[in-house]
């Protein structure tokens, strides 16, 4: 199996889950970018993931103007329409939250979270060929949740059964693409990243790391106007931490 049929063999696994995330708990709205969006990751997946990158950044799940437009991990839509050159059709997911319009790689409001890493990366190493030489980007769950009001929630903040179960299947897949591309590091993106990888490849022969997460709703993150976080993830991204 290769990574681009690891992802669609993902999402088909996590749809199948959908229903009893919102049956079990607060997730009022359940969508898949790598269902409605798949051209879009298929385009990243086919571009990027066999340059040799031996490190991998983990990052949490998509947020809805991030990933869920763009179908990139950690993504912003000019990121990855203008600098990673994403191309592909999207359609209007089934039960998406009326508040939460997908746009694909026209949605105006630019992430954050994505502009921030993709740019530090951009910084260090130019362009996306050599970006992707060095090191490649994953999610570790694919699937946005969205509460009845709108709001973003994260997969640490639910629990139960179903939870339980989309869970596996994401670290399954984290195993398997550690092993397709051969990765030596996984750098997770926060600290829940790092638990859910330390999880997912026990017993393989891979460092385990951590860098700040680049939300604005992280003190670290906008500590001395950012320069901090950016210091931090660079250190660990080039081995100097």
């Amino acid at each position: 199996m290769g990574i681009i049929e690891a992802a669609k063999s993902l999402s088909q696994r996590c749809n199948s889950i959908r229903e009893d995330l919102i049956a079990q708990t607060i997730v009022a709205h359940v969508t898949n970018p790598l269902d409605y969006a798949w051209e879009y990751h298929e385009s990243y997946l086919r571009q990027y993931s066999k340059l040799g990158a031996k490190t991998l950044l983990l990052g949490m799940n998509p947020g809805p103007y991030g990933m869920a437009q763009c179908s990139v991990p950690f993504g912003a839509t000019e990121i990855a329409r203008d600098f990673l050159l994403v191309t592909g059709n999207i359609s209007d997911p089934i039960g998406r939250h009326p508040k939460r319009p997908i746009e694909g790689l026209n949605f105006a409001r630019q992430e954050v979270s994505g502009t921030r890493l993709w740019g530090l990366l951009r910084d260090i190493w130019n362009d996306p060929i050599t970006i992707h030489q060095n090191v490649f980007l994953v999610n570790h769950c694919p699937l946005l949740l969205l509460g009845e009001s709108g709001k973003n929630i994260t997969p640490d903040n639910i629990s139960g059964k179903a939870v339980n179960s989309l869970l596996e299947e994401c670290d399954n897949h984290l195993r398997e693409v550690v092993k397709i591309m051969g990765i030596e590091r996984v750098i997770g993106v926060g600290k829940y990243a790092q638990k859910r990888a330390l999880k997912a490849l026990s017993g393989l022969d891979v460092d385990i790391t951590t860098c700040w997460h680049p939300s604005p709703a992280s003190p670290l993150a906008n500590r001395n106007d950012g320069a901090d976080w950016r210091d931090n993830v660079r250190a660990v991204l080039l081995g100097e931490d």
